[in-house]
């Protein structure tokens, strides 16, 4: 895969969790995400991964996603609500559908993705599944994501 076939990804590092549970980290580590501290160095017109958007991400968003870059937030599951209600991000903020998560700490829950779960799913849904597989691939559970949710990644 070239680079210029590869989608930037940006993580939002608001870090909540812990580091050494942590998908972001761990991608970060690995260099397959850009790590970001301060809401302002967001790029802009990204795609935003937001469970609270209103629009599922798409098709429709690959060009966006490959010009401007995919960001998700790595926020506690009980403060993402209040975050994305509260901290305004610019962008095309997308939700994800609904996808079971295969990660140890949410296992066999709707929609509670790990941020890596989350980045490696909006890849594989804007038809870069290479891109979407190396992101996994770094986690011992990683090929199972792709699994569980084959069909719901696939009807998006």
């Amino acid at each position: 895969m070239s680079g210029k076939d590869k989608v930037a990804l940006y993580v939002l590092m608001m870090e909540e969790c812990d580091p050494d549970k942590c998908t972001a980290n761990k991608l970060v580590k690995f260099n397959l995400v850009k790590p970001i501290y301060r809401v302002k160095e967001v790029p802009r017109n990204c795609v935003v991964l937001n469970p609270l958007a209103d629009v599922i991400l798409s098709i429709k968003d690959r060009t966006t996603a490959l010009r401007h870059g995919i960001l998700a937030v790595d926020c506690s599951w009980k403060n993402a609500e209040d975050f994305f209600n509260r901290v305004r991000i610019k962008g095309s903020h997308r939700r994800l559908p609904r996808l079971i998560a295969v990660n140890p700490i949410n296992f066999g829950n709707p929609y509670i993705l790990s941020t890596a779960e989350a980045l490696a799913a909006s890849l594989y849904i804007l038809g870069f599944e290479d891109q979407a597989r190396e992101a996994l691939s770094i986690f011992k559970w990683g090929p199972h994501f792709f699994e569980v949710n084959k069909w719901l990644l696939e009807q998006h």
